[in-house]
């Protein structure tokens, strides 16, 4: 039996659970002034906390909507500020906590969970997989150009931030969203309110302008170095094109802003097409490949009915969830979807494994290879890899 008590915070307490959390990430508590604007960042009701007696862990929700292939939304809950203090750790504090939330989130009926890891190994503990991926990379503002058959339509509208506070929201929602994608909920957008008034440099947007109306946007500022301070580079906080045409007029616009070296755009997606409009691809490297959300599977059999499917002969899987055993059992999964069933399976996989391959961002079959996968039938994982197969890489681009 633990000896401690978990329960949902009082608004009252929210404070007392950010400085906790800020004080994990060895960062001071939140001033008067920083905690007014963090505050809206709080759903009511959506914040949990260990007691004994005092605060000792917490953990922080929020819902949204997760895109899943083929472009059905279900709920989703965006998990953040997860944290124990420093002299109750490694004693169940956390693993009451994520149980705490996640059968929260099964009794209200939402579909998925998602978090950004500080660590990788913490929370695949608790059935989340990493669902998607991200590519950092630079480019060389003074010698790169848009090649000659780069769509030119559309036109460029600057805003300054409190405009773009009022526009961005309605022009993000009406974008089509990869697999990964999630909404963004109005605590969000105070977050990132929060963000930009605290950022020491301005920060714009830029929306896109096409023939039925805005199609994209980015956000960004202008960041001078240190040691060099007539070195500035763009950096992207925001950039979401809903078009070709807007990723390119977006693009046209980032590279003609004056006394700018360098654009960095962190955390893009793994085959977002720079290279392709540039005239000389060599004009953007590739910083870092990493981490973006690990995504937990709440529900399974409601996740694995929402998702389309590429063609290739059904597969049968068996599923095991610790921590959810209403998830356990088997799957046969199809073109035409999927569903319950008594058949044997072909493939044998916890919940974890099958958050990694539910969006596409790794294939069944290198999963098998690594030993992540039991492997009944020898020709399941080339025919699951088609199955759980994505046209697009998985990607949010929306952080927490």
């Amino acid at each position: 039996m633990s000896d401690f008590e978990i329960r949902t915070l009082d608004p009252g307490e929210h404070r007392a659970a950010s400085n906790l959390f800020r004080g994990s990430l060895h960062v001071p508590p939140s001033d008067d002034a920083d905690w007014e604007r963090a505050s809206r960042a709080f759903q009511p009701g959506g914040t949990i906390g260990a007691f004994d007696p005092d605060l000792i862990g917490t953990a922080r929700s929020f819902d949204a909507e997760l895109t899943v292939p083929g472009g059905a939304r279900r709920p989703m809950a965006g998990v953040t500020g997860v944290a124990v203090r420093a002299d109750r750790t490694r004693r169940g504090v956390l693993r009451a906590l994520m149980a705490a939330q996640l059968e929260d989130f099964a009794g209200r009926g939402v579909v998925f969970a998602s978090l950004l890891a500080s660590e990788a190994p913490i929370y695949g503990r608790f059935g989340y997989g990493l669902a998607t991926r991200y590519r950092s990379y630079t480019v060389d503002r003074h010698r790169a150009r848009l090649h000659p058959g780069a769509p030119a339509t559309g036109e460029v509208q600057l805003l300054e931030l409190d405009d773009a506070l009022e526009v961005l929201p309605g022009v993000y929602e009406s974008l089509a969203r990869r697999p990964g994608a999630m909404s963004r909920p109005e605590v969000l957008w105070r977050l990132y309110e929060g963000q930009a008034r605290r950022n020491p440099q301005p920060v714009k947007a830029v929306v896109h302008h096409g023939p039925d109306g805005p199609d994209g946007f980015a956000t960004y500022f202008v960041d001078g170095l240190q040691a060099h301070p007539w070195t500035k580079s763009l950096r992207l906080v925001d950039l979401f094109p809903g078009t070709p045409a807007a990723f390119a007029g977006l693009w046209r616009f980032l590279l003609g802003v004056d006394l700018v070296d360098t654009v960095v755009a962190e955390a893009r997606p793994l085959d977002e097409p720079i290279e392709l409009i540039l005239a000389d691809h060599r004009r953007s490297t590739v910083d870092r490949i990493g981490d973006e959300h690990w995504v937990r599977l709440v529900d399974v059999p409601a996740a694995l009915a929402a998702r389309q499917y590429g063609g290739a002969e059904p597969v049968v899987v068996e599923v095991t969830d610790p921590l959810l055993p209403a998830n356990n059992g088997a799957y046969r999964i199809t073109p035409d979807g999927a569903e319950r069933t008594d058949e044997p399976a072909a493939l044998r996989l916890d919940v974890t494994a099958l958050a990694m391959v539910y969006l596409g961002t790794w294939r069944v079959s290198a999963l098998a290879e690594a030993g992540r996968i039991e492997v009944r039938d020898p020709a399941a994982p080339a025919a699951a890899d088609v199955l759980f197969g994505t046209r697009v890489a998985a990607w949010s681009g929306t952080h927490f």
